[in-house]
């Protein structure tokens, strides 16, 4: 019966404040602190808003240890926690008549606190600056981001699991170590100190984060996530739940102004509803960033890279060189024009790149400076998961050669592919000339293999592959030696 009563007193101390005047926050509500103390404004502030209270002899004790069960008393009550409709939290040391059992009953709904591994929350025990840390990041939901750690006495060699936690509220300036490199993890609060940090957190706590959360959409937790155009305008912090008590939740932290997309999956990602496509926008309103998010099916412009042929020379042979587009036209498979002179660009160095903004299949033709021309097909897809399409391209090649050289004796050769004439003809001069015809019946891979196979210190080849493949009405045919470099090269 001690304990329960000892509990009741402990909460009506924190919860309960003396008698104020309209002016409170500028006097000394309480004796034992003075407006010189660090912590006094911070005290007298959350004293006014009933968050805390003295003892009946007018002081705060600002020296004394503040309790886990003490914490979570004020900390519930400050964010405006449900405390009437909560469920049991299972603390073995936590029963129903504690007076903290509300407040850690919804804390631990929250997924804010946990117990210990012995199945005890320790609602006596001093809270740690450690424990702490933890309580103010997910009470007040902080930014999932931190930087360098300064302190040697925290880390992942301390196995310690509020190691984020710390460097986040000291990286807001919530608090600082207890010396430039030591953060004294272990070392508990004090009522005072515990009054300066929860306010300071109030008063750190960036205006501009936007959280979603699974619950939001109708999940327990996010499965994937992902950015495509300009990633770099926010950042977007998974947050993770704990099973039971709170669903995932995604952090969305502006960086600087404009447009950038973002997509999120459940655990069930491939079906055909389990994720959401967003435009996320930043402005800046009166001197600070906003962002905002607009659910979205809109697909993007997507550039496809047309591979533009190497300049073949009767005098000097094939040159490194490749043919300058001068114009590209566009249009269907089925023949209907879209553009007599579509924009392009160059990629990738020597290729060029046009935009596709709807699926379908297309005809490109490029006329290049030299004044040939080369035909491509064009493939585009929609990919649920995606603002971008899924593309491909292909350079019209009816037929292709494969020059061995007369100075290598490969033998005889043998087409091992099955029904080969279906995909192309294929023939070989006394040069070793290998020359690839395609039929317009199959698309696949057929086989060469050499009889006796080219061997040296650099490169093994045991044949050749020729790949036959097509989009639409465009077919290409390449021969490529099959072989690998050996370790030596």
């Amino acid at each position: 019966m001690k304990k329960k009563v000892m509990a009741l007193v402990g909460t009506l101390l924190l919860s309960c404040s003396l008698p104020l005047s309209a002016n409170a926050e500028s006097k000394q509500l309480f004796k034992d602190v003075p407006p010189t103390k660090h912590f006094a404004d911070a005290v007298n502030e959350l004293a006014e808003r009933h968050i805390i209270g003295g003892y009946p002899d007018g002081t705060f004790k600002p020296g004394n240890s503040i309790t886990r069960g003490q914490a979570a008393a004020i900390i519930a009550k400050l964010i405006k926690l449900d405390m009437d409709n909560v469920k049991d939290p299972g603390f073995k040391d936590v029963s129903k008549e504690n007076g903290y059992y509300k407040a850690i009953a919804a804390m631990a709904q929250e997924g804010i606190i946990g117990g210990y591994a012995d199945g005890r929350y320790g609602p006596n025990d001093p809270i740690k600056r450690s424990q702490m840390a933890s309580i103010l990041v997910k009470a007040f939901d902080l930014p999932r981001q931190y930087g360098d750690n300064p302190f040697k006495d925290i880390g992942w060699k301390h196995n310690s699991s509020h190691y984020e936690n710390i460097l986040i509220i000291y990286h807001l300036g919530i608090t600082t170590g207890t010396t430039p490199n030591t953060f004294s993890p272990n070392l508990p609060i004090t009522r005072g100190q515990a009054a300066k940090m929860i306010k300071t957190t109030e008063e750190a706590k960036p205006s501009n984060v936007v959280t979603l959360s699974a619950g939001d959409l109708g999940w327990e937790r996010f499965f994937a996530m992902q950015k495509e155009l300009n990633p770099e305008l926010f950042d977007a912090v998974l947050v993770e739940g704990k099973k039971g008590y709170r669903d995932d939740k995604i952090q969305f932290i502006p960086k600087k102004e404009g447009t950038g997309t973002f997509i999120v999956a459940d655990r069930h990602f491939f079906e055909a509803d389990n994720y959401k496509k967003y435009y996320v926008h930043v402005k800046k309103e009166n001197g600070e960033l906003k962002l905002t998010l607009e659910e979205t099916n809109d697909y993007l412009p997507t550039a496809v890279q047309l591979d533009t042929p190497y300049i073949n020379s009767e005098t000097k042979g094939m040159s490194t060189e490749r043919e300058i587009a001068q114009n590209i036209s566009l249009e269907t498979m089925d023949g209907k024009k879209l553009s007599n002179n579509i924009a392009f660009q160059t990629c990738d160095y020597v290729n060029v790149c046009i935009n596709i903004d709807k699926p379908g299949q297309y005809i490109a033709t490029i006329r290049f400076e030299s004044g040939k021309e080369s035909r491509y097909g064009i493939e585009a897809t929609t990919k649920k998961t995606h603002f971008f399409y899924d593309v491909k391209s292909l350079r019209e090649e009816l037929s292709a050669t494969y020059n061995q050289g007369a100075a290598n004796d490969i033998g005889m050769h043998k087409i091992v592919t099955k029904d080969y004439e279906q995909i192309a003809e294929i023939t070989r001069d006394a040069t070793n000339l290998f020359t690839a015809h395609l039929t317009g019946k199959k698309e696949g891979t057929i086989v060469i293999e050499y009889e006796k196979p080219v061997r040296s210190e650099l490169y093994h080849q045991d044949g050749l592959l020729i790949n036959v493949k097509k989009i639409g009405l465009i077919w290409n045919i390449s021969i490529s030696p099959d072989g690998y470099v050996t370790d030596a090269g």
